[in-house]
């Protein structure tokens, strides 16, 4: 062999090593039903100390998206396409439309697989819910490990009620909720990270990075937590939620978060005001919310179980960890939301926190989950890497979306993104690494980011933003610079401005399967 093809070998390997050990492992944990200001780097009065701790030394979004729905946003996030290219634009009913067929499609790719193509150990832990069959589970879309649910929903292992037949799956086989490899009883919150953990552990004995997706199912309904978390909280909530959100509006105020020029979005008519309410109601409120607020704090200790665990393995600093919810606050149920049980809360309860607490939830925002206004699609980002976030920034205001985290895994794990599976063609990824906003002055490239689910749409193009709830709905023009928080319709006053991004949403909505819509939508609950 000559020695300049043995040197090239040697500097290729070399290369290559260097690679590996500069790689970080990545974590993405994705949380469900989480309101925009419900933990503390975003305005909450709940208690989250770990999460503040990652805010603190990383980076928070303040205007980072999801599509505002659970499907749809783990199609996305995971395939780093828009959700309707990954063929989950509404559910998991099949709606016989491409876009529509409420599973992950054929011709697309996740992150896992893509990173264990470049060497990773890849895991999950949690929700799933991008279809579950024979083809589209876990072990067959690229993760090494699982242990997860098909759908959502399941709090505890003795659960029952409405979830208790959802079933849960180990290395893709189903097995019991009082398995005991789990070690029951169980609260999820804390067996997705627990199990996480060990899967970390066989990433390093294989000595290779990894990819942890930690899809948690907290704060989605029915809500629980532990009875002494929950007893923490009682009597808090019975300020209300007028007094709560501007509480919280003041404090994203102070943070910067939110801007003097955008207003606190109104209390809707159709909930109450909050002193208008008989005492007996607002104790039922009351301990409603404390629910949540267990939920969250909750969830927070398990973020402080990983971290430390990340520690005792010298492996946060090169560990990536990026925080986010799949939609806004919940409002589903209505006004009263859902207070059932002997003992709210429990594993025997059914409660929805409803609209009246969505609302807080989604402070300073309109709207809630299902809907393209902000209040539906506008998410916490933390993200966290010592060795490699250089920006120490209050916050990153640039406009993102999570079809930019598969674009991201890609750019930092040295993948190569895959043109083809199964003789089908890939479609090119949707979204931008998020590497630049690592550093100081960081930019990206100019683009516009669009929205869909159920009929309503949207599309973002720099500060302004078109909006339509509902397919009818009339199109709505918001100045995103000067009115994050949607007040005023500047339809009327600019028509051209409407009619121009108007054509740019119905050119992506024909590009991206989103039209044609299916006929007829077959509900399938959640």
């Amino acid at each position: 062999m000559k020695p300049r093809l043995i040197l090239s070998l040697v500097l290729w390997a070399f290369a290559n090593l260097s690679l590996a050990k500069e790689r970080p492992n990545v974590i993405v944990i994705l949380v469900d039903d989480m309101g925009f200001s419900d933990i503390g780097p975003y305005g909450s009065e709940i208690p989250t100390p770990h999460l503040d701790a990652l805010a603190k030394g990383g980076l928070k979004f303040s205007q980072f998206y999801n599509t505002g729905r659970c499907c749809p946003t783990r199609a996305s996030l995971l395939s780093g396409l828009y959700s309707h290219q990954a063929g989950v634009g509404w559910m998991t009913a099949d709606q016989g439309l491409p876009g529509y067929r409420g599973r992950l499609a054929e011709n697309c790719v996740t992150i896992g697989g893509v990173l264990k193509g470049a060497g990773y150990f890849t895991a999950m832990t949690g929700k799933w819910h991008v279809g579950h069959d024979d083809q589209v589970n876990p072990p067959k879309r690229g993760f090494d490990r699982s242990l997860n649910l098909a759908m959502g929903g399941v709090h505890f292992s003795n659960q029952t009620g409405k979830m208790k037949e959802r079933k849960l799956y180990l290395e893709g086989k189903e097995i019991s909720k009082d398995d005991p490899r789990l070690d029951p009883p169980w609260y999820g919150t804390h067996l997705w990270t627990e199990q996480g953990i060990k899967y970390i552990d066989e990433a390093r004995a294989a000595e290779k990075p990894f990819f942890l997706y930690l899809a948690h199912v907290t704060p989605h309904f029915p809500c629980m937590a532990p009875e002494e978390t929950i007893a923490k909280y009682r009597g808090k909530y019975l300020a209300g939620w007028d007094k709560l959100s501007e509480a919280r509006y003041a404090r994203q105020l102070e943070s910067g978060l939110i801007k003097k020029e955008w207003p606190l979005t109104p209390r809707p008519k159709k909930i109450p005001a909050w002193d208008s309410i008989p005492d007996s109601e607002k104790k039922r409120y009351d301990d409603m919310m404390a629910i949540y607020a267990a939920m969250i704090e909750e969830l927070d200790k398990s973020i402080g179980t990983l971290v430390s665990a990340l520690k005792e393995r010298d492996a946060l600093d090169n560990t990536l960890i990026l925080f986010l919810s799949d939609n806004g606050g919940n409002a589903e149920t209505g006004v009263k939301g859902i207070y059932t049980g002997d003992q709210p809360g429990d594993a025997h309860s059914n409660v929805y926190v409803g609209q009246c607490w969505a609302h807080l939830n989604n402070t300073p925002f309109r709207k809630y989950k299902h809907y393209n206004h902000e209040g539906g699609t506008a998410t916490p980002l933390i993200a966290h890497w010592p060795a490699g976030i250089t920006a120490r920034k209050e916050w990153v205001e640039t406009p993102s979306h999570l079809i930019d985290i598969m674009a991201t895994c890609v750019d930092l794990g040295g993948a190569k993104y895959p043109e083809s599976r199964k003789g089908l063609a890939i479609p090119p990824m949707a979204g931008f690494s998020l590497r630049p906003l690592f550093k100081l002055g960081g930019q990206l490239a100019e683009r516009a980011i669009f929205f869909e689910h159920e009929g309503n749409a949207a599309v973002r193009q720099d500060d302004l933003k078109l909006v339509r709830q509902g397919r009818k709905g009339a199109w709505e023009l918001y100045d995103l610079k000067a009115d994050r928080t949607e007040q005023h319709d500047l339809a009327k006053e600019r028509p051209e401005t409407v009619e121009s991004l108007k054509k740019t949403w119905l050119t992506w909505a024909k590009s991206h399967q989103v039209l044609p819509y299916p006929e007829k939508k077959k509900k399938k609950k959640n």
